[in-house]
Parts: structure tokens; C-alpha cells; sequence
């Protein structure tokens, strides 16, 4: 009884306080009224904006004022779910549709385009920005431009385009086209981009500038938007403790209030105790980012990495439940996140960038309307960027063909090899079944005819040679380094192989280059692409893999290495063959 009397006080004391916030608002007039929803809102005081927001909205419905009811659609729509916030914004479309002033139409699209992206939607989301832009070139609203511009710079950054998004940035940080908030969260997303992109220099100096800002106008929420760059930066200078501590400080505030930045913020703890080869760390952060990527379905392109480690770590741990549950969660983020990519790398250029050029060549024209040569010179210039854009386009168009041609041909000749063994060995059944004894002979004496041919090769191509027994024994041990697939260990040199068959590298160096033709490093890296070839044919698990997890399982350092030994060998890609490998199952 003491308990419902207790939250019925509350209550009361709530829509007490409630009441006496409307009444307050009474003698206030619009202006006033949205910079107190501003105040609110951006300090985390979520019901005091709402119930500014919506005795705005109802006293521009009492006086009839179409445009002020717009913008109270707007301010309601801030602290809404998604379904509520789009008929909000859709409300703003309907009362300013024969209104004069025709720039709510920018504004809501540009709304409608943060709801999508808030959404995890980036595809409608660039959609609205560009109509946004479009609607507000026309109106030649500059500060609607900036704001749509960034919203695209943002996008930008999202996908990894981090040194064009800066400049775009870095513009409008340096103008004066926007508010003190606006110009702070243009400083967030500038840090952000150097920090991705490796500009350290000046990172330090934009956080303490922040953080002043910050603490001035009381705005916890950014004050965390600071201490989470400050972690990102030190996490980029691989000084993972002190990045630890800033993460943990933001990760508590943001956990707090249920946002999403909280999730940036888990996989940046996870990311510094894996620097600090702590993997229970990571996995108890990565685990905990994977649970709220689940609930939410709100996705950010690093989470690869996260799925690429949890597989890897309890694959190390052999629990093929949690394994197999990861492999799965990958597949389903990373279908997403390249959807996503694909559709954006292709529109942005299309319909931003590419209109952007064309603009630009407009002014050039127009600036150089008097001076005929500055003219043909700049319509020249631009004329052989388009002319290279396409020769590029379709030279990549005609590799990536020849590529899978090549990758096509590859999987049809060891298919093929396939089927021949598979001849074979029903071939040798039947002689072991029938003549094991006379096999055996022929086995030795084929052996013996190899051998004497090899030291007869060897004599033909160096002059001299090793002896018999020395080099019956190299083959004897390369036979069963290639065998058992010691050939997939790291670190594997000349020099190892050869301690470890007991022999000097000199006679092993001159082995296998009379024998296969090749020096080792060519001889090493052609049993690991031949490996990878059939493996990838066969194992569907593999192929979902990422490249470096591949690289990695192959004996190779990083990736690069792998995809030029894979490239050197067969002629295509690694990335190209597996795609061929899929079509062709899927056909």
C-alpha cells in the first residue's frame, strides 16, 4: 500500500510540475519558446523539450499560423519514434503547401533524411538529402545548403570517404554560416574524420576547443562527444590505457541515456583491450556490441571487424556453437553493410559529386564568360577528366572481365582435376584389390625412374650435382612438407625448412630450384594459392570469411602479400574468384 501511494505522489508531483511548466510558457512568444526547446533538448531534459514542443505546436493551431504550426511539427517531432516522427514531418509538407515562404519543403525533406538515418536507412536517407540540397539551391538558401551539405559530409564519413567529408567540413567550420551548436557538432564530425584518416596534427587542439565549448554551455552530451574522441585518438596512437579511460568514462554516460554512440563506444573499448591482447576484454565488449546491434538492427561498417574476431576466437576455443552463431550474425550484418555500401558509393557520385563537378563547370564558364582562352582551357580540362573518368570505367570494367574469365577458368580446371583423380583413385582400388603386391613394385620403381630423372634434370641444368643420398633425402622431406601443409605455417624461410629437414640451405635452394624450376619464395607461395584454390572451392565456410582471415589462415602476415601471391599466380583476384565460386553454385 505504501508503494502505490508512494508512485501515486509522484505522479501528482509530475504532472504538477508538468502543468506549472505549460503555465510558465504562457508569455513567451515563439522565438523564446524554441530557444528554451533548444536549451532543454540539448542538455538531455527530453520531457521539459517535449512539452515545449507541444504547446508550441498547439498554440500555433489556436492562432492559424501555418508556418509556426510547421515548425511545431518539427520540434515535435525531435523526441518521437520513427513511425510518430515521419507523420510529423509529413504534417509539415501538408500546412506549408500553399504557404509563400517554400523553404519548409528543404527543411522536411532534410528531416525526413535524419530519420532515415537515425533508422540505420542510409539509402533514404541520401535520397532526402539530395531532394533537400536540390530544394534549397533553388530557393538559394545558403544555411539550407550547409545543412544539407553536411548531412551528405556525414555520410561520406560514414562509409569511409573521411578526406572528402573533412573538406566539406572544414568549410563550413570555417565560415560563419552557422549557430554555436551547429559549429560545434561541425567540429565533432571534423575530428572525427581526421582521426579516421590519420590527421592527428591539430586533433588535440579542435578537443580542447570543444571542451571548453562544452563546459561554458553546460552540454553534457557533448562533453562525452569529446571524451570518446579524445580515446578514439589515443586508440589511433595505439596508447591503449589512456584510450581506455576516456572510453569508459563516455561509455557510462551514453549507457545511461540509451544512446547509440554507445555502441562506437563499445567497440572502441573492445578495440583497445585487443591492442592490449586482453581477449576475454574484447570478447566481453564485442559480445555486449553484438547484443545491442541485435536489438536495434542498427548497423556501422566496423562491426566486421568484430565478427571477424569473435569467429577467430572461439574457433581458437573450439565451441563451434558460438562459432557457427557468429559466422551467422556476420553474414547477416555484413549483407546489410554491403547493400548499404554499394548503393551509396554508386549514388553519391551520381547524384552529388557529379552534380557538384557539373555546378562548378557552370561558375568556370560563367566567371570566364570575357576571357575566351581561360574559357576553352577550363572546358578542356574538364573535358579530359570526363574522358579519363570513362577510360578508366570501362578499363576497369574490361580487367574486372578478363579477372573472372580467368577465375571461371580456374574453377573449371580444378574441378576438372577433380574428376580425373577421382578416376584415378577408382583406378588404384581396383589394383590394390587385385594386385597390391605388383602396384608396390611398380610404385618403387616408379619412384626410383622420378628420382634418377630429377638428378639427371639437375646434372643437365647446373653442371654438377649433390649426391644421390642427399638428394633422395630433400625430396624424401619436401614430399612430406607439401603432404601435411607445414607449407601454411608462418614465418616459414629458407633457412627454417632447411634446420628443420637437416640439411644446409644451399643444397635445398639448389633442389628445388633444379626441380621445380622456381626459388622458394615463388615455390612457397605457389603451394599455398594452389591450397587456397581448391580449399575455397570447396569450403563454404571459408569463403565467408574476410580476406585477412584467410590470409592469416594461409601462413601470410597481412593481406596484401596474399592478394599479390594469389594475384601472381592464377591472374585474378581472390575477391573476384570467390564471387565466381558463389555464381557458379548459385547457377
Amino acid at each position: 500500500m505504501r508503494l502505490i501511494f508512494t508512485l501515486l505522489l509522484l505522479s501528482a508531483n509530475f504532472f504538477c510540475a508538468q502543468k506549472q511548466l505549460t503555465d510558465s510558457l504562457k508569455r513567451f512568444g515563439y522565438a523564446e519558446l524554441k530557444k528554451k526547446f533548444n536549451d532543454y533538448d540539448e542538455n538531455g531534459k527530453i520531457q521539459e523539450s517535449k512539452i515545449i514542443a507541444k504547446y508550441y505546436l498547439q498554440k500555433a493551431k489556436l492562432e492559424r499560423n501555418n508556418l509556426q504550426m510547421a515548425e511545431g511539427y518539427i520540434l515535435v517531432h525531435f523526441n518521437e519514434d520513427f513511425p510518430q516522427a515521419m507523420k510529423y514531418i509529413d504534417s509539415v509538407f501538408i500546412v506549408t503547401k500553399n504557404a509563400e515562404e517554400s523553404t519548409y519543403e528543404a527543411i522536411a525533406y532534410r528531416m525526413k533524411g535524419n530519420l532515415y538515418y537515425k533508422n540505420d536507412n542510409l539509402k533514404a536517407a541520401l535520397d532526402n538529402y539530395i531532394i533537400s540540397l536540390k530544394h534549397a539551391q533553388k530557393q538559394k538558401d545558403q544555411k539550407l545548403i550547409a545543412y544539407a551539405n553536411l548531412n551528405i559530409a556525414y555520410i561520406n564519413s560514414h562509409i569511409g570517404r573521411n578526406v572528402e567529408a573533412a573538406k566539406m567540413f572544414r568549410h563550413y567550420y570555417d565560415s560563419k554560416e552557422l549557430s554555436e551548436s551547429e559549429h560545434n557538432q561541425t567540429r565533432i564530425n571534423l575530428i572525427n574524420c581526421y582521426i579516421e584518416s590519420d590527421h592527428l596534427d591539430s586533433v588535440n587542439v579542435l578537443i580542447k576547443e570543444g571542451l571548453d565549448y562544452s563546459a561554458k554551455s553546460h552540454n553534457k552530451y557533448s562533453v562525452n562527444q569529446y571524451l570518446y574522441l579524445s580515446g578514439f585518438s589515443y586508440l589511433k596512437q595505439k596508447k591503449y590505457e589512456e584510450a581506455i579511460k576516456e572510453f569508459s568514462k563516455s561509455y557510462d554516460y551514453f549507457s545511461s541515456i540509451e544512446d547509440n554512440n554507445a555502441n562506437y563506444v563499445l567497440y572502441s573499448l573492445g578495440k583497445s583491450y585487443e591492442g592490449l591482447n586482453d581477449k576475454k576484454k574484447t570478447v566481453e565488449y564485442f559480445t555486449k556490441l553484438d547484443t545491442n546491434v541485435e536489438k536495434t538492427n542498427i548497423t556501422f561498417p566496423d562491426l566486421r571487424d568484430v565478427y571477424t574476431f569473435l569467429i577467430d576466437y572461439y574457433k581458437e576455443n573450439n565451441d563451434t556453437q558460438k562459432q557457427l552463431y557468429y559466422i551467422d550474425r556476420f553474414l547477416k550484418v555484413d549483407k546489410k553493410l554491403d547493400e548499404q555500401f554499394k548503393y551509396l558509393s554508386t549514388e553519391l557520385p551520381k547524384k552529388y559529386d557529379t552534380p557538384n563537378l557539373l555546378r562548378e563547370k557552370e561558375n568556370i564558364i560563367n566567371d570566364l564568360n570575357n576571357n575566351k582562352t581561360g574559357l576553352y582551357a577550363s572546358i578542356s580540362v574538364l573535358i579530359l577528366i570526363l574522358i579519363l573518368f570513362i577510360y578508366l570505367y570501362y578499363k576497369s570494367k574490361k580487367t574486372e572481365k578478363e579477372y573472372r574469365k580467368i577465375a571461371q577458368d580456374l574453377i573449371h580446371s580444378i574441378e576438372k582435376k577433380h574428376m580425373e583423380s577421382s578416376e584415378n583413385q577408382k583406378h588404384e582400388i581396383v589394383r590394390e584389390e587385385i594386385l597390391p603386391q605388383i602396384e608396390e613394385e611398380e610404385e618403387e620403381m616408379e619412384e626410383a625412374e622420378e628420382i634418377e630423372e630429377i638428378l639427371v634434370e639437375m646434372k643437365d641444368r647446373s653442371g654438377n650435382s649433390l649426391s644421390e643420398d642427399v638428394t633422395k633425402s630433400i625430396l624424401k622431406d619436401l614430399n612430406t612438407f607439401e603432404s601435411k601443409g607445414h607449407f601454411l605455417k608462418k614465418g616459414i624461410t629458407l633457412a627454417s625448412l632447411a634446420k628443420t629437414i637437416k640439411t644446409n640451405t644451399a643444397y635445398l635452394s639448389e633442389v628445388i630450384n633444379t626441380q621445380q624450376g622456381k626459388n622458394f619464395t615463388t615455390y612457397l607461395n605457389d603451394l599455398r594459392i594452389d591450397y587456397v584454390s581448391e580449399r575455397l572451392l570447396e569450403d563454404k565456410k571459408l569463403r565467408s570469411y574476410k580476406l585477412p582471415a584467410i590470409a592469416d589462415e594461409l601462413g601470410y602476415n597481412n593481406v596484401q602479400a596474399f592478394s599479390a601471391a594469389f594475384k601472381k599466380k592464377t591472374g585474378t583476384t581472390p575477391s573476384i574468384y570467390i564471387k565466381e565460386i558463389e555464381n557458379a553454385i548459385a547457377s
